[in-house]
């Protein structure tokens, strides 16, 4: 289990808007970045209507 792990790449990982960003367990607050960060702030709803 690690943070940022690069190999071979210049670019910092974490500059890129896309990566996810985050601990495990209880290391961090959570992911930042990417759809993954996004899905930290959402909850699945299930919605039902007859028509």
């Amino acid at each position: 289990e690690y943070g940022i792990v690069g190999v071979n790449d210049g670019t910092p990982f974490a500059m890129n808007p896309q990566s996810p960003f985050g601990g495990v367990k209880q290391s961090g607050i959570g992911r930042e970045g990417g759809r993954w960060g996004l899905e930290e702030y959402l909850s699945v709803k299930y919605i039902s209507m007859g028509i």
